[in-house]
């Protein structure tokens, strides 16, 4: 009997002429304005001017892009700086390697100096693009299928992964989509977060603080499958320690904020509420204008008749 499976592409990258487009880029383009598009409905909703989120995003992406980077090749120096490897190959951020610790710590930072800029509370616009950031890992993580990396053990089961080609040294065979497990989970922390936000008013950073608990509680058991090479402490891979101290961090910051400071933000970007004021106190100006020009017209046309 013939084993059912998830195929893996032959290959992850395609040519337009000279132009290499790389599926591995193209997932996280495409999971960049998936958080940039939803974040901008959320922080519409919560207050905010349209355009803001993509505003901030102009530092934040670049700044996570670079954050996650340097953390894969710190806790993966032996992949770019032992011996008979090539130390160029760090700055091939196509070639797979983002560790979202680092993104987004390091885009936290890139978000502040936007908000900053802005007179923006960076927790209120941590909040409203929070579910956004998840839906990215969703759909970034299959640059990882393009590139046929971070898989599980080997399984049987049907919806087991075929990896044809391995760069680790490791028999070509069946394993565990762990890409997908972590692809799906992402997606369920987004619903978890938007449902929570809602039912609950989250504010002052703690929808974001619930997307960081919710993802590294899945992270955890997804980073326990996963059998690429990663250093180990105490029996677990690092990853999974930093998993369960961001989740805790995460936690406490929840219970702490509750009760510091309960409820929503009333002003999430200054000036915006008047812009809107303005801007229907125009819209009735010119409603009147019209009613009174169209009053005009009928008078004249009355007189005519008569």
């Amino acid at each position: 009997m013939e084993l059912a499976y998830i195929p893996s592409p032959s290959r992850g990258v395609l040519y337009l002429g000279p132009i290499p487009l790389r599926g591995y880029a193209f997932c996280i383009i495409l999971g960049v304005f998936v958080a940039v598009w939803y974040g901008n409905k959320r922080w519409i909703a919560r207050g905010g001017r349209s355009g803001t989120v993509a505003d901030i995003a102009v530092w934040a992406v670049p700044f996570g892009l670079v954050g996650g980077r340097l953390y894969h090749v710190i806790t993966d120096y032996q992949l770019y700086f032992s011996e008979g490897r090539d130390w160029v190959d760090a700055f091939k951020i196509w070639e797979g390697g983002l560790g979202i610790w680092g993104a987004i710590a390091l885009g936290a930072v890139g978000a502040w100096i936007g908000c900053r800029r802005r007179g923006i509370p960076l927790p209120a616009y941590a909040d409203a693009i929070a579910p956004g950031i998840a839906l990215a890992q969703a759909i970034g993580r299959w640059g990882n299928w393009f590139n046929q990396e971070l898989y599980g053990r080997e399984t049987d089961l049907p919806w087991a992964l075929h990896i044809t080609s391995t760069a680790d040294g490791r028999v070509p065979g069946y394993y565990h989509p762990t890409f997908l497990y972590e692809s799906l989970w992402c997606i369920g922390v987004a619903v978890l977060v938007i449902w929570a936000d809602r039912r609950f008013n989250l504010g002052h950073g703690r929808a974001f603080a619930l997307y960081v608990a919710s993802y590294c509680a899945g992270r955890f058991w997804i980073e326990y499958m996963r059998v690429d090479d990663a250093h180990h402490i105490l029996g677990l891979r690092l990853n999974n320690w930093t998993a369960l101290l961001v989740l805790l961090l995460a936690v406490v910051y929840i219970v702490l904020s509750a009760r510091k400071r309960p409820g929503r933000e009333a002003v999430v970007e200054p000036g915006a509420s008047d812009e809107e004021a303005d801007g229907a106190e125009k819209a009735d100006e010119e409603a009147e204008t019209a009613k009174s020009d169209v009053a005009e017209d009928e008078a004249g046309s009355a007189t005519k008749k008569t």
